[in-house]
């Protein structure tokens, strides 16, 4: 089942993902491909550096989140760690809202659907 209807659900959530993801902390893309993968696998797929990172990208250029370098301890070089804005936060809040509104009334014509035809 994944054809473009579902992909288009997929894309329009992990936005709303990402976001939840760093409001709980301070985290780097690898961990939040992760935390994805752990949690997430089964519904929304195997995630992908090229999936995550150009939306990291965007958050960051819409002042959703900022970054800062810090060393990393394994190789010497160097993460990008992700935060959340006031802004971003704001976002967050009024996307959940908007999240739940949603569900409730895609919830709510599916319940219909389903009295009807089963």
């Amino acid at each position: 089942m994944e054809g473009k209807y579902v992909q288009q659900f997929k894309k329009g959530s992990l936005e709303m993902i990402l976001l939840c993801l760093i409001a709980q902390k301070e985290t780097y893309g690898y961990e939040i491909l992760t935390q994805l993968n752990e949690n997430g696998a089964a519904v929304l797929g195997y995630a992908r550096e090229g999936t995550i990172y150009p939306i990291l990208y965007r958050l960051q250029e819409a002042g959703l989140v900022t970054t800062r370098m810090a060393p990393a301890a394994a190789n010497g070089g160097s993460k990008k760690y992700y935060s959340l804005t006031a802004k971003g936060q704001e976002t967050l809040k009024e996307l959940i809202e908007f999240w739940e509104d949603y569900s409730r009334c895609v919830n709510w014509f599916i319940k219909q659907y389903k009295e009807e035809t089963l």
